[in-house]
Protein backbone atom coordinates (compact mmCIF):
# COMPACT_ATOMS: atom_id res chain seq x y z
CA UNK A 1 0.00 0.00 0.00
CA UNK A 2 2.83 2.34 0.75
CA UNK A 3 3.76 2.66 -2.83
CA UNK A 4 0.34 4.43 -3.44
CA UNK A 5 0.61 7.12 -0.61
CA UNK A 6 1.54 10.37 -1.33
CA UNK A 7 2.43 13.12 1.59
CA UNK A 8 3.86 16.54 0.45
CA UNK A 9 5.84 17.93 2.60
CA UNK A 10 5.66 21.55 1.35
CA UNK A 11 1.75 21.45 1.51
CA UNK A 12 -0.09 23.66 4.07
CA UNK A 13 -2.85 20.51 4.11
CA UNK A 14 -2.05 19.20 7.76
CA UNK A 15 -0.20 15.27 7.16
CA UNK A 16 -3.19 13.69 8.97
CA UNK A 17 -5.37 14.96 6.26
CA UNK A 18 -2.89 14.13 3.52
CA UNK A 19 -2.97 10.76 4.87
CA UNK A 20 -7.22 10.79 4.49
CA UNK A 21 -7.38 11.99 1.26
CA UNK A 22 -4.64 9.47 -0.44
CA UNK A 23 -6.35 6.54 1.26
CA UNK A 24 -9.60 7.87 -0.04
CA UNK A 25 -8.28 8.18 -3.32
CA UNK A 26 -6.53 4.90 -3.93
CA UNK A 27 -10.05 2.99 -2.74
CA UNK A 28 -11.90 4.88 -5.32
CA UNK A 29 -9.14 3.98 -7.67
CA UNK A 30 -8.92 0.52 -6.96
CA UNK A 31 -5.79 0.12 -5.29
CA UNK A 32 -6.78 -0.60 -2.45
CA UNK A 33 -9.99 -3.02 -1.85
CA UNK A 34 -12.62 -4.27 0.75
CA UNK A 35 -10.65 -6.54 3.66
CA UNK A 36 -7.44 -5.49 2.74
CA UNK A 37 -4.75 -5.08 5.44
CA UNK A 38 -2.97 -1.56 5.94
CA UNK A 39 0.05 -0.60 8.17
CA UNK A 40 -0.19 -0.36 11.40
CA UNK A 41 0.13 3.07 13.16
CA UNK A 42 3.96 2.64 13.98
CA UNK A 43 4.60 0.94 10.40
CA UNK A 44 3.05 4.17 8.70
CA UNK A 45 4.71 6.45 10.66
CA UNK A 46 8.16 5.03 10.23
CA UNK A 47 8.00 4.51 6.64
CA UNK A 48 6.77 8.44 6.43
CA UNK A 49 8.84 10.02 8.97
CA UNK A 50 5.49 11.13 10.67
CA UNK A 51 4.69 11.24 14.04
CA UNK A 52 3.00 8.20 15.65
CA UNK A 53 -0.26 11.07 17.03
CA UNK A 54 -0.50 12.20 13.17
CA UNK A 55 -1.06 8.54 11.99
CA UNK A 56 -3.30 7.57 14.34
CA UNK A 57 -5.89 11.23 14.41
CA UNK A 58 -5.68 9.97 10.14
CA UNK A 59 -6.40 6.75 11.30
CA UNK A 60 -8.91 7.17 14.00
CA UNK A 61 -10.92 10.02 11.28
CA UNK A 62 -11.26 7.37 9.04
CA UNK A 63 -12.29 4.83 11.52
CA UNK A 64 -15.64 6.97 12.30
CA UNK A 65 -15.84 7.10 8.96
CA UNK A 66 -16.34 3.64 8.56
CA UNK A 67 -13.77 3.69 5.55
CA UNK A 68 -11.48 1.56 7.90
CA UNK A 69 -11.75 -0.95 11.01
CA UNK A 70 -9.77 -2.84 13.50
CA UNK A 71 -9.42 -6.02 14.83
CA UNK A 72 -7.92 -6.27 18.28
CA UNK A 73 -4.63 -8.27 17.98
CA UNK A 74 -4.69 -8.49 14.34
CA UNK A 75 -4.52 -4.33 12.63
CA UNK A 76 -6.30 -2.30 10.12
CA UNK A 77 -8.62 -3.00 7.18
CA UNK A 78 -10.53 -1.35 4.50
CA UNK A 79 -14.25 -1.52 5.22
CA UNK A 80 -15.32 0.08 2.58
CA UNK A 81 -14.67 -0.44 -1.48
CA UNK A 82 -17.69 1.54 -3.21
CA UNK A 83 -16.81 4.75 -4.57
CA UNK A 84 -16.14 6.82 -1.18
CA UNK A 85 -18.01 10.02 -0.83
CA UNK A 86 -16.12 12.78 -2.19
CA UNK A 87 -18.20 14.95 0.48
CA UNK A 88 -18.97 14.15 4.11
CA UNK A 89 -21.84 15.85 5.00
CA UNK A 90 -23.20 16.05 8.75
CA UNK A 91 -26.90 17.44 8.61
CA UNK A 92 -28.17 18.61 12.05
CA UNK A 93 -31.73 19.33 12.75
CA UNK A 94 -34.05 20.55 15.21
CA UNK A 95 -36.97 18.09 14.69
CA UNK A 96 -38.23 15.76 12.25
CA UNK A 97 -41.19 17.84 10.50
CA UNK A 98 -42.40 17.07 7.28
CA UNK A 99 -41.34 20.51 6.01
CA UNK A 100 -37.32 20.12 7.67
CA UNK A 101 -37.08 16.63 5.74
CA UNK A 102 -38.22 17.82 2.53
CA UNK A 103 -35.26 20.20 3.12
CA UNK A 104 -32.91 17.15 3.62
CA UNK A 105 -34.57 15.07 0.73
CA UNK A 106 -34.21 17.72 -1.88
CA UNK A 107 -30.50 18.26 -0.75
CA UNK A 108 -29.87 14.67 -1.09
CA UNK A 109 -31.51 14.75 -4.23
CA UNK A 110 -29.43 17.88 -5.24
CA UNK A 111 -25.94 16.94 -3.97
CA UNK A 112 -25.60 13.51 -6.21
CA UNK A 113 -24.55 10.35 -5.30
CA UNK A 114 -20.61 11.33 -4.74
CA UNK A 115 -21.82 12.78 -1.34
CA UNK A 116 -22.01 10.61 1.99
CA UNK A 117 -25.28 12.38 4.44
CA UNK A 118 -25.66 11.07 7.77
CA UNK A 119 -28.35 12.95 9.22
CA UNK A 120 -29.05 13.59 13.07
CA UNK A 121 -32.20 15.06 15.13
CA UNK A 122 -30.93 17.05 18.10
CA UNK A 123 -34.82 18.22 19.27
CA UNK A 124 -33.64 21.56 20.21
CA UNK A 125 -31.56 19.89 22.83
CA UNK A 126 -28.11 21.96 23.26
CA UNK A 127 -26.50 19.12 25.28
CA UNK A 128 -27.47 16.43 22.57
CA UNK A 129 -26.54 18.70 20.47
CA UNK A 130 -22.97 19.29 21.55
CA UNK A 131 -22.45 15.75 22.34
CA UNK A 132 -22.81 15.27 18.45
CA UNK A 133 -21.10 17.60 17.25
CA UNK A 134 -18.01 16.55 19.70
CA UNK A 135 -18.05 13.24 19.04
CA UNK A 136 -17.67 13.69 14.87
CA UNK A 137 -16.11 17.20 14.71
CA UNK A 138 -13.21 15.54 12.51
CA UNK A 139 -15.14 13.16 10.79
CA UNK A 140 -16.81 15.35 8.41
CA UNK A 141 -16.02 17.73 4.87
CA UNK A 142 -18.98 19.97 5.89
CA UNK A 143 -21.39 20.57 8.73
CA UNK A 144 -25.11 22.03 7.81
CA UNK A 145 -26.86 22.72 10.95
CA UNK A 146 -30.31 24.50 11.78
CA UNK A 147 -29.93 26.22 14.65
CA UNK A 148 -33.52 26.39 17.05
CA UNK A 149 -32.82 25.77 20.79
CA UNK A 150 -35.05 25.78 23.58
CA UNK A 151 -34.55 27.18 27.28
CA UNK A 152 -35.15 25.65 30.35
CA UNK A 153 -38.73 27.28 30.35
CA UNK A 154 -39.05 25.69 26.85
CA UNK A 155 -38.91 29.21 24.72
CA UNK A 156 -36.99 29.28 21.54
CA UNK A 157 -33.23 30.88 21.48
CA UNK A 158 -31.40 30.48 18.00
CA UNK A 159 -28.09 29.59 20.02
CA UNK A 160 -26.29 28.88 23.77
CA UNK A 161 -23.70 30.63 24.75
CA UNK A 162 -21.86 27.21 24.63
CA UNK A 163 -23.41 26.49 21.18
CA UNK A 164 -21.78 29.38 19.43
CA UNK A 165 -18.75 28.31 21.36
CA UNK A 166 -18.70 24.84 19.40
CA UNK A 167 -20.10 26.02 15.98
CA UNK A 168 -17.03 28.89 16.40
CA UNK A 169 -14.55 26.32 16.04
CA UNK A 170 -15.92 24.57 12.71
CA UNK A 171 -13.99 25.78 9.86
CA UNK A 172 -15.66 28.50 7.94
CA UNK A 173 -15.10 26.63 4.68
CA UNK A 174 -17.14 23.43 6.24
CA UNK A 175 -20.03 25.20 8.12
CA UNK A 176 -23.28 25.53 6.47
CA UNK A 177 -26.30 27.06 8.32
CA UNK A 178 -29.87 26.69 7.37
CA UNK A 179 -33.28 28.10 8.42
CA UNK A 180 -32.12 30.53 11.53
CA UNK A 181 -28.91 32.90 11.52
CA UNK A 182 -28.93 34.94 14.52
CA UNK A 183 -25.87 33.02 15.82
CA UNK A 184 -24.00 36.45 15.52
CA UNK A 185 -20.97 34.50 13.81
CA UNK A 186 -19.12 36.53 11.41
CA UNK A 187 -17.35 35.11 8.59
CA UNK A 188 -17.80 34.06 5.00
CA UNK A 189 -19.42 30.76 4.93
CA UNK A 190 -22.89 29.24 3.58
CA UNK A 191 -26.03 31.00 4.94
CA UNK A 192 -29.39 30.04 3.52
CA UNK A 193 -32.05 31.46 6.00
CA UNK A 194 -35.30 32.82 6.95
CA UNK A 195 -36.19 36.16 8.18
CA UNK A 196 -39.08 35.60 10.39
CA UNK A 197 -39.99 38.86 11.59
CA UNK A 198 -40.26 40.10 8.16
CA UNK A 199 -41.40 37.34 6.31
CA UNK A 200 -44.52 36.71 7.99
CA UNK A 201 -44.77 40.75 8.16
CA UNK A 202 -44.66 40.67 4.07
CA UNK A 203 -46.69 37.42 2.99
CA UNK A 204 -50.00 38.84 5.25
CA UNK A 205 -49.12 41.75 3.04
CA UNK A 206 -49.82 39.88 0.25
CA UNK A 207 -53.09 38.60 1.40
CA UNK A 208 -54.47 41.68 2.94
CA UNK A 209 -57.30 42.13 0.56
CA UNK A 210 -58.84 38.68 2.09
CA UNK A 211 -57.75 39.05 5.54
CA UNK A 212 -59.08 42.43 5.76
CA UNK A 213 -62.55 40.84 5.21
CA UNK A 214 -62.50 39.23 8.54
CA UNK A 215 -63.56 40.84 12.21
CA UNK A 216 -60.34 39.49 14.38
CA UNK A 217 -57.22 37.42 13.73
CA UNK A 218 -56.26 34.90 15.92
CA UNK A 219 -52.34 33.78 15.93
CA UNK A 220 -51.94 30.50 17.48
CA UNK A 221 -48.52 30.76 18.80
CA UNK A 222 -47.40 28.35 21.44
CA UNK A 223 -46.03 30.04 24.24
CA UNK A 224 -43.90 26.88 25.46
CA UNK A 225 -43.36 24.00 23.23
CA UNK A 226 -40.84 21.17 23.11
CA UNK A 227 -40.40 22.85 19.18
CA UNK A 228 -40.55 26.20 20.04
CA UNK A 229 -40.39 28.79 17.57
CA UNK A 230 -38.36 31.93 17.08
CA UNK A 231 -40.17 34.88 18.90
CA UNK A 232 -39.59 36.89 15.96
CA UNK A 233 -42.68 35.39 14.07
CA UNK A 234 -45.15 37.78 16.86
CA UNK A 235 -43.01 40.50 16.16
CA UNK A 236 -43.64 40.46 12.84
CA UNK A 237 -47.64 39.63 13.19
CA UNK A 238 -48.35 42.48 15.52
CA UNK A 239 -46.69 44.56 13.08
CA UNK A 240 -48.51 43.79 10.54
CA UNK A 241 -51.91 44.17 12.45
CA UNK A 242 -50.61 47.61 13.60
CA UNK A 243 -49.95 48.84 10.65
CA UNK A 244 -53.51 47.54 9.09
CA UNK A 245 -55.33 48.68 12.25
CA UNK A 246 -56.53 44.92 12.80
CA UNK A 247 -58.04 43.65 15.47
CA UNK A 248 -56.28 40.46 17.10
CA UNK A 249 -55.31 38.34 19.45
CA UNK A 250 -52.32 35.89 20.45
CA UNK A 251 -52.96 32.72 22.09
CA UNK A 252 -51.00 29.91 23.17
CA UNK A 253 -52.94 27.04 21.65
CA UNK A 254 -56.56 25.55 19.98
CA UNK A 255 -58.53 24.96 23.48
CA UNK A 256 -60.99 22.46 23.50
CA UNK A 257 -64.82 23.59 22.75
CA UNK A 258 -63.54 27.13 21.61
CA UNK A 259 -65.85 29.99 21.40
CA UNK A 260 -65.99 30.91 17.46
CA UNK A 261 -67.43 33.33 16.06
CA UNK A 262 -68.21 34.15 12.28
CA UNK A 263 -65.49 36.43 11.09
CA UNK A 264 -62.86 35.15 12.89
CA UNK A 265 -59.85 34.24 10.90
CA UNK A 266 -56.93 31.92 12.58
CA UNK A 267 -52.79 31.36 11.74
CA UNK A 268 -51.85 28.47 13.41
CA UNK A 269 -48.38 27.42 13.47
CA UNK A 270 -48.06 23.55 14.67
CA UNK A 271 -50.31 20.96 12.82
CA UNK A 272 -51.68 19.43 16.38
CA UNK A 273 -53.66 23.21 16.73
CA UNK A 274 -54.71 23.19 12.68
CA UNK A 275 -56.51 19.77 13.62
CA UNK A 276 -58.10 21.03 16.59
CA UNK A 277 -59.35 23.79 14.66
CA UNK A 278 -60.51 22.35 11.65
CA UNK A 279 -62.50 19.80 13.71
CA UNK A 280 -64.18 22.55 16.02
CA UNK A 281 -64.96 24.45 12.32
CA UNK A 282 -66.99 21.35 10.97
CA UNK A 283 -68.13 20.14 14.53
CA UNK A 284 -69.74 24.17 14.98
CA UNK A 285 -71.36 23.62 11.10
CA UNK A 286 -69.11 26.69 10.01
CA UNK A 287 -68.21 27.42 6.45
CA UNK A 288 -64.37 27.09 6.30
CA UNK A 289 -62.54 30.14 4.51
CA UNK A 290 -66.28 31.99 4.40
CA UNK A 291 -67.41 32.03 8.27
CA UNK A 292 -63.87 31.19 9.32
CA UNK A 293 -60.88 31.78 8.20
CA UNK A 294 -57.20 29.66 8.67
CA UNK A 295 -53.88 30.41 7.33
CA UNK A 296 -51.41 28.09 8.46
CA UNK A 297 -47.67 28.50 8.99
CA UNK A 298 -45.37 26.10 7.19
CA UNK A 299 -46.63 24.48 3.89
CA UNK A 300 -46.83 20.79 3.60
CA UNK A 301 -48.16 18.28 1.24
CA UNK A 302 -51.02 17.41 3.77
CA UNK A 303 -51.82 21.40 3.39
CA UNK A 304 -51.72 21.85 -0.25
CA UNK A 305 -54.80 18.29 -0.09
CA UNK A 306 -56.75 20.12 2.62
CA UNK A 307 -56.94 23.13 0.49
CA UNK A 308 -55.31 25.12 3.73
CA UNK A 309 -54.14 28.59 2.92
CA UNK A 310 -49.98 29.01 3.90
CA UNK A 311 -47.71 31.32 4.40
CA UNK A 312 -44.34 29.59 4.29
CA UNK A 313 -40.52 29.43 2.86
CA UNK A 314 -39.84 27.21 0.39
CA UNK A 315 -38.03 23.90 2.25
CA UNK A 316 -37.63 22.60 -1.23
CA UNK A 317 -35.46 25.79 -2.34
CA UNK A 318 -33.30 25.94 1.27
CA UNK A 319 -32.74 21.81 0.26
CA UNK A 320 -31.26 22.81 -3.28
CA UNK A 321 -29.31 26.15 -2.62
CA UNK A 322 -27.17 24.10 0.38
CA UNK A 323 -26.66 21.38 -2.33
CA UNK A 324 -25.80 23.58 -5.20
CA UNK A 325 -23.41 25.84 -3.07
CA UNK A 326 -21.56 22.88 -1.56
CA UNK A 327 -20.67 21.24 -4.98
CA UNK A 328 -20.02 24.91 -6.91
CA UNK A 329 -17.72 25.67 -3.33
CA UNK A 330 -19.61 28.86 -3.47
CA UNK A 331 -19.80 31.16 0.07
CA UNK A 332 -22.26 33.60 1.03
CA UNK A 333 -25.86 34.42 1.90
CA UNK A 334 -29.14 33.52 0.56
CA UNK A 335 -32.02 34.50 1.81
CA UNK A 336 -35.16 32.32 0.79
CA UNK A 337 -38.42 33.81 -0.61
CA UNK A 338 -41.45 33.40 1.68
CA UNK A 339 -44.53 33.23 0.28
CA UNK A 340 -48.31 33.54 0.78
CA UNK A 341 -50.00 30.63 -1.08
CA UNK A 342 -53.89 31.26 -1.27
CA UNK A 343 -56.18 28.38 -1.09
CA UNK A 344 -59.82 27.41 0.10
CA UNK A 345 -59.49 27.96 3.82
CA UNK A 346 -59.05 31.59 3.46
Amino acid sequence: MNKFIRIDENSRIPKYQQIIDSIIANISSGNLTMDQKIPSINMFSEEFYLSRDTVEKAYSILKQRNIITSIRGKGYYISRTKLISKVNVLFLINKLSSYKLRTYNNFINSIGANCHTDLHIYHCDETLFLNLLDKNKLAYDYFIIMPHFKTEDLKHVSATENVIKAIQKIPLDKLVILDNIRLGIEGDFIKIYQDFENDIYTALIKGISKIKKYKKIMLIYPNKAVYPYPRRILQGFRKFCAEYKLDFEILDKVYYDMILKKGDLFITIEESDLVDLVKQVREDEYILGTDIGIISYNDTPLKELLGITVISTDFRVMGEAAAQMILNKEKGSVKLPFNFIDRNSL
